[in-house]
């Protein structure tokens, strides 16, 4: 599957968190979202750089920073989808991506309570933000693993599985 492909299937299966999705278009989908936050993240540090006043943001970073939060709302779920369809494919489920999430933004969470100086908060929050990074190391390697051979629990491996069109097999997320 080439990058166009990869591309028009993410987004054609938009919301679809069952079936498989190959490591060609897990990983061209990726670099699709790389490159658009690199862009995103050069226009606004170039804004805010050029700015005359320090604190006022110019055009383009106010363009850059906007663009950065639109792109995230707007591509959280086919992340999110592509992510299930990924683990699906080397025969994982799908709650490995939400348990590593959901440790690090509750990571997040009490770590800004702890502002409040709270130590108990601090260090939950610390426990949580290193569960995500292990988890978040653990997923980079389930989306390196090879695609289950022939059918697993989630699909049979083709195309039209994973585009959520065969209604045969039962789907876990």
């Amino acid at each position: 599957m080439g990058f166009g492909q990869a591309i028009t299937h993410v987004l054609r299966n938009y919301v679809n968190f069952r079936g498989r999705a190959t490591r060609s278009e897990f990983w061209w989908f990726t670099l699709l979202m790389v490159i658009v936050y690199i862009t995103l993240f050069i226009m606004s540090s170039a804004g805010i750089a050029t700015s005359a006043d320090p604190q006022l943001w110019g055009v383009l970073a106010q363009v850059g920073s906007t663009g950065t939060l639109v792109w995230f709302l707007a591509t959280i779920i086919p992340v999110s989808a592509v992510w299930f369809r990924r683990l699906h494919d080397s025969n994982k489920s799908g709650w490995w991506y939400v348990l590593t999430i959901m440790s690090g933004f509750s990571g997040f969470v009490f770590l800004a309570l702890s502002a409040l100086q709270n130590q108990v908060a601090f260090t939950i929050g610390m426990v949580l933000g290193l569960a995500s990074g292990i988890g978040g190391i653990v997923l980079l390697i389930f989306a390196l693993l090879p695609s289950t051979s022939g059918p697993n629990r989630y699909g049979d491996g083709s195309t039209s599985v994973s585009s959520g069109n065969s209604p045969a097999l039962p789907s876990h997320p």
